[in-house]
């Protein structure tokens, strides 16, 4: 976001347009406190996407934006996990519970690109936050496991599985923070929510492998 942009909070508020949604699924760019780590997105051998502090993340005025019931759907790392539960918190909801995403190889293995001081990370959590009364998940969260096994993308993208988990679980309408790329039905909110490329090199079923061929070129006269 440069400059001349509005801050987020206020970017934020002016794309909801005063539309209260009753499930948001938000993947904050986390700084890291080790930023010269691999993982983290700061690195510079990697300089992926620019990061917002804790304390930016938790002004955000999602508070603002959200029904007076309402689901939270907060993506974070094992690491951040304390981060997490007080962005949760900042935002006027209360922790009840997680889905783990374990990333996996074309064969159903653990994959094991993940990095970590600790272990090597294969996993990752969305924390599950609720405001207000009658809060419950939709009748088909109730029988929905809380875990997401599927293949890993480009650094930091989630799973397109996550969104009709979420569809099936919480009631609309929809918000996505840090989106990256539009989604039917859904509001998306972001510097990368409209249009979305990765620009660094990646796995092979990235997004960009999802491309459009390009045209045949016309020939000479034609």
């Amino acid at each position: 976001m440069t400059p001349k942009q509005l801050d987020p909070g206020a970017d934020l508020l002016n794309a909801a347009k005063g539309k209260q949604f009753a499930t948001v699924l938000a993947d904050p760019p986390w700084r890291f406190q080790n930023r010269t780590g691999k993982m983290a997105p700061e690195h510079k051998r990697l300089n992926r996407y620019g990061t917002m502090t804790l304390d930016e993340i938790m002004a955000l005025p999602v508070a603002q934006v959200v029904a007076p019931t309402a689901h939270l759907y907060l993506w974070v790392p094992n690491a951040l996990l304390p981060d997490g539960l007080k962005v949760m918190e900042a935002w006027g909801f209360q922790y009840k519970s997680n889905l783990v995403w374990h990333k996996v190889r074309k064969d159903g293995g653990p994959d094991g690109r993940g990095v970590g001081f600790y272990f090597r990370n294969t996993t990752e959590l969305i924390l599950f936050g609720v405001r207000g009364k009658n809060a419950r998940t939709l009748p088909p969260g109730r029988s929905q496991v809380n875990f997401l096994g599927t293949q890993k993308r480009e650094h930091s993208r989630k799973p397109d599985e996550q969104y009709p988990l979420i569809e099936a679980c919480s009631p609309g309408p929809f918000l996505e923070m840090f989106a990256r790329g539009p989604r039917k039905g859904w509001k998306v909110w972001g510097n990368q929510s409209e249009e979305y490329e990765p620009t660094w090199d990646t796995y092979a079923n990235h997004s960009q492998s999802h491309k459009k061929p390009a045209s045949p070129r016309r020939k000479a006269g034609e």
